[in-house]
This record gives structure tokens, C-alpha cells and sequence, in this order.
């Protein structure tokens, strides 16, 4: 390890220990009052059965808790937390829990500091895994580690300001935006982390073909078939409409599976051409084609995992309160079944168009020598 490589690490590790001090001790950035948990205990139990016959108790536990911010600082707080067993919509605090908490105006007759809960304090579980993050991508990538964060950021904050927009613009459609972000997300994701290069260039073309190609056979399928079969339940809180919101969402999740698929084509066919120069185009194509079969399988498995996963907690309600099996899926997996399928076509389309697409530059590159 170089001394440059050792400066590095110890200006990341003091990055670590500042930002996880700051977040113990953030409390007067925060504009609502938060109050840590001192003493907690449980008054009652009551016992419940619903129309289904599903079985449940109730909680009233009591929290002593202490004002952590703001001009209360230091006061003592009373609270009541109504949880249940099952835990679907609510949850038991332990001491040392913070709470963000609202005051009320009027105290008791006691004169004892009351209020309700609003939500749990979670910022500094959060620094904690994100650090974990960090450190595992800039321990196994390395310079290429760093970048990725960089770019993961750039794109955070590049997501956030699209959708700003959006919700603050009645004219602005929503596809055009997360197609504009999305050509954005490709070329700063890209070239940041693989560099101005020919292998880069090809897996940006690569992955944006793929990624439209994929978007219209998807609205293709959608209006040959009129939506049949995708429920939209998830999303009735919302004030915009439910179609573009979903095809949005779909173009944004197809984009990762695409771009994962264009660059580790283009690297592989790139690799092979560095080691053996002189090897044949059709040799090429015959490697290609074998290691976008190796990849297909496992990147169309992930999506469907990732996608299924989030409805997990859903399904589990839904059949816990007897509702059928069959409908319980039709309603919980329309949506996600329906991204995955969108993002295992885009896919299955990029390993072609990147194949061609690396040899194209290869040839190129040939030329030029």
C-alpha cells in the first residue's frame, strides 16, 4: 500500500468517525422535537378478532422520554404508544429509542409535558450503512470505487431535481423527463466509472437502445392488451396519472438491468480483442453470444427477485386477513411482474445490440492500427 493509498484511508476513516459523532448529536439541526426514550412500561392488553377471525392484542404502553432540541431542551416528556402484536402499522420503543414527537400546547393538570409520537429518529443507522457502503466499494474498486460513489451521488441529486420539477410543473410530462435523465444517468454513470474510451462509447449506445427498445415493445403490449390485467391500487394516492407514473418507474428500474448488460458485454469482447488482436470477428461472435447467455439468466433472476421482494410484506397482510390466493397475486404482482418482463426484454435485446455494437468499435480500432 502506497503512502498516497494510506493518507487516503486515514482522511476516510476520520470521515467516518466525524459524520458518525455529528449524527449523535445533530439534534439541534432539526426544526421538530425530538425526545429520547428513558423509561418505558405497558398499562394494558386488550385482545381482538376481526371480521376475518384473525386474532390480535393491543398495547397502551406509557414513555418517559427527554426533550433532546429546542426551547423544551432537556424537559421531560410523557407519552402513549398504542402498538399491536402483529406490528403491520405501528411498533413497541425501547429506552435509548429517539423519537421525533409533537408538543402539545396545554400541559395536564399536573403540569407534566405531553405530546404524541410522529416517527423514530433513523439518521444514524442510516450514516452507518451508508459508510459500510463506502468503504466496501472503494476497498474492491478502488479509483473505480470512488467514482461509483460519485456518480451514484451525482444521480441522487440528478433524480431528486427531475422529480422537483415534475411535481411543481403541470406542462412537463413525465416520460420526457426520465428520458432525459435517463440518457444523463448512462453517460455520467459510464464515464466516470470506465472512462472516455471505445469500450465506454459502445455501452452507452448499447444501453440506450436497449433501454427505448425495451420502453416500446413494453407500450406496445400495454395498448395491444388495453392495461388488462395491471392493477394500479398501489398508486391511487396519487394525484398524476397512474399510467405514466408505472411506465416512468419502469423506464428508470430497466435502465440499471440494461447498463449492467452494456458494459459487461462491451468489456468482454473489448478483453478479448486486447488479449488476441488478431482474433477473427466471428470468433468474437461466438464468445459474445456464449457470455450473454451466462448473463441472461442470472440479470432476468435479480430483476424478478428485486422486484418481487417489495411485495413481500403485501402479499403476507393480504393472505394473513384470508383473502384468495388468486387475487391476492393478481392485485400485489401485476405491477412488478409486469417490470420485471419489461426489464428481462431489455435485457435479452442489449446482448445482441451490444455484441454488434463492441465489434462495430473493434473494427474501428482495427482500422485505426
Amino acid at each position: 500500500m502506497t503512502g498516497r493509498q494510506i493518507v487516503f484511508y486515514i482522511m476516510m476513516a476520520l470521515c467516518f468517525i466525524s459524520s458518525v459523532v455529528f449524527v449523535y448529536h445533530n439534534h439541534a439541526f432539526y426544526s421538530s422535537p425530538i425526545a429520547k426514550v428513558i423509561d418505558t412500561s405497558v398499562e394494558d392488553t386488550v385482545k381482538i378478532t376481526d371480521e376475518h377471525n384473525n386474532k390480535d392484542q393491543l398495547f397502551t404502553q406509557n414513555i418517559t422520554a427527554v426533550i433532546q432540541n429546542g426551547d423544551e431542551k432537556g424537559q421531560t416528556i410523557y407519552l402513549t404508544n398504542k402498538y399491536s402484536l402483529s406490528g403491520v402499522y405501528d411498533q413497541a420503543y425501547q429506552v435509548g429509542n429517539e423519537l421525533f414527537v409533537s408538543i402539545d400546547k396545554h400541559t395536564n393538570e399536573e403540569a407534566k409535558l405531553t405530546g404524541d409520537i410522529i416517527n423514530v429518529k433513523r439518521d444514524k443507522y442510516i450514516v452507518m450503512i451508508g459508510w459500510i457502503f463506502i468503504f466496501t466499494l472503494l476497498i474492491v474498486g478502488k479509483k473505480q470505487g470512488l467514482f461509483s460513489i460519485i456518480s451514484f451521488a451525482l444521480n441522487a441529486v440528478l433524480l431528486s431535481y427531475a422529480l422537483d420539477v415534475y411535481v411543481n410543473s403541470t406542462d412537463l410530462s413525465l416520460l420526457w423527463i426520465c428520458g432525459i435523465i435517463a440518457i444523463l444517468f448512462t453517460i455520467i454513470s459510464l464515464l466516470l466509472v470506465n472512462g472516455f474510451n471505445e469500450k465506454t462509447y459502445a455501452a452507452i449506445i448499447t444501453t440506450l437502445v436497449g433501454t427505448f427498445l425495451s420502453l416500446v415493445i413494453t407500450y406496445l403490449a400495454m395498448w395491444a392488451t388495453s392495461e388488462n390485467g395491471l392493477h394500479y391500487e398501489e398508486m391511487q394516492f396519487l394525484t398524476r396519472p397512474y399510467y405514466l407514473v408505472f411506465m416512468a418507474g419502469l423506464f428508470i428500474g430497466s435502465l440499471g438491468a440494461v447498463m449492467d448488460v452494456a458494459i459487461t458485454m462491451s468489456s468482454s469482447i473489448f478483453e478479448l480483442y486486447e488479449k488476441n488482436p488478431s482474433i477473427s470477428i466471428k470468433a468474437l461472435k461466438t464468445s459474445g453470444m456464449d457470455i450473454g447467455r451466462n448473463i441472461m439468466g442470472t440479470i432476468t433472476s435479480i430483476l424478478f427477485f428485486a422486484y418481487i421482494s417489495g411485495s413481500i410484506p403485501v402479499l403476507i397482510l393480504y393472505l394473513k386477513n384470508g383473502v384468495p390466493l388468486g387475487f391476492t397475486l393478481s392485485m400485489t404482482l401485476s405491477l412488478e411482474v409486469a417490470r420485471a418482463l419489461a426489464g428481462g426484454i431489455g435485457v435479452v435485446l442489449t446482448i445482441p445490440i451490444s455484441l454488434y455494437t463492441s465489434i462495430f468499435f473493434v473494427n474501428r480500432k482495427r482500422a485505426k492500427s
